[in-house]
């Protein structure tokens, strides 16, 4: 209990941080029962639509919100198919976004018996500091580029429109299954899949401990660099540089960390430090990551300006890899760069039907590459 509670204060100091830690150790029923408690000790303030019932909040979240934030992530950020994202993060979701709602709307307990105006003014800050939380929740849960998060933030409060649209018509109903006996009866004979539920956070939270444990050896080079991989997953970069930097201190031949360091430090705009890192995984595996070193390594020499040393990676790849958007991609760029906007017209739309053409699995990695690609083609003379 004590350990949750920490948790929900973290919200307020390291909301990114606090995210990934609820992920690892947050507890579904105590989310939820804080939702409960919450709404409980606010009922007495707000002046009361009867309807409005103490469980009201929780079903809200439960059944509309975040069910709606899974469809948009799979309709925006292309997270996969609704059914198996659900499985595997819904109940992941709902704790942070639990969580999230009971810190956010924790201040309104004070308001309670304020003016309405002021408790108007207070709620909407509420309500925007919510938003802001569960930013955090969908970039650590299904790992969402910050555009995606943001849209799908933005977009997520038609969900709970569409609730209240229908909770005229299904008030009856809503109050008839929140009766006591209705859910002892379901919870009875439906326990197995109520408890299927929360089976995605269990796995997640298990591996974690796993990993844990095993990193503890100091010669186990792997367990840091899996855990370096959900840091990253979760945009976590200083912790995740943190195990990828111990798993090449244990075993300087661990290439995938490496990589991995070598793609963030390319992200952060730490050039020659990727460049180093990179030519490192050359040297060990020239066709390390299905010969994907070649792409990022010609992508950082275009970054410097670097357009021979470019060429002749992207050559290479492209040999090998002649349907991956990306790497189309950066030889348009340097084909535009070196004054070819012919060829460069040509690999920008290879990289447009490559796309298209991808495994659905694939787009959410592919798709923006494709985007920039079409950008580039509008300015591009015909």
């Amino acid at each position: 209990m004590i350990d949750q509670l920490k948790l929900l204060v973290r919200l307020y100091i390291d909301p990114a941080g606090a995210m990934g830690a609820i992920l690892d150790r947050g507890s579904l029923l105590f989310a939820t029962l804080s939702v409960l408690g919450l709404t409980l000790l606010l009922k007495t303030g707000i002046g009361y639509d009867p309807q409005f019932a103490f469980y009201t909040p929780l079903l809200m979240l439960a059944a509309f919100y975040v069910p709606g934030i899974l469809i948009l992530a799979t309709l925006i950020a292309r997270v996969g198919g609704f059914a198996v994202v659900f499985q595997r993060d819904y109940s992941s979701l709902l704790t942070c976004a639990a969580m999230a709602w009971t810190a956010a709307m924790a201040p309104l307990a004070i308001a309670t018996h304020l003016t309405p105006s002021v408790y108007m003014v207070i709620l909407g800050l509420c309500a925007l500091y919510f938003a802001f939380l569960v930013f955090f929740a969908i970039r650590t849960v299904l790992s969402t580029d910050t555009g995606p998060t943001i849209a799908i933030v933005c977009l997520s409060w038609t969900s709970i429109v569409v609730a209240f649209l229908l909770w005229g018509p299904l008030g009856f109903a809503m109050r008839f299954l929140a009766s006591p006996f209705f859910l002892f009866y379901l919870i009875y004979y439906l326990r197995a899949e109520f408890s299927g539920f929360g089976s995605g956070l269990r796995q997640r939270q298990s591996h974690r401990r796993m990993l844990e444990a095993a990193a503890i050896n100091p010669h186990d080079g792997e367990a840091q660099y899996q855990l370096g991989l959900i840091h990253q997953q979760r945009h976590q970069y200083t912790e995740a540089i943190r195990r990828f930097q111990a798993a090449v201190t244990i075993d300087n031949t661990e290439t995938d960390a490496h990589y991995q360091l070598g793609r963030i430090a390319r992200e952060q705009g730490r050039l020659e430090e990727a460049l180093t890192r990179f030519e490192t995984v050359l040297r060990q595996d020239e066709k390390h990551s299905l010969s994907e070193i070649h792409r990022d390594l010609g992508g950082t020499y275009l970054d410097l300006g670097r357009l021979d040393d470019a060429r002749r990676e992207l050559v290479i790849y492209e040999g090998r890899r002649a349907f991956d958007p990306e790497g189309l991609y950066y030889f348009g760029q340097l084909l535009e760069r070196t004054g070819d906007p012919s060829g460069a017209r040509d690999m920008y739309a290879r990289a447009v039907e490559a796309d298209r053409t991808a495994p659905r699995y694939r787009r959410r990695f592919t798709a923006k590459w494709s985007r920039l690609a079409q950008k580039q083609l509008r300015k591009l003379p015909r």
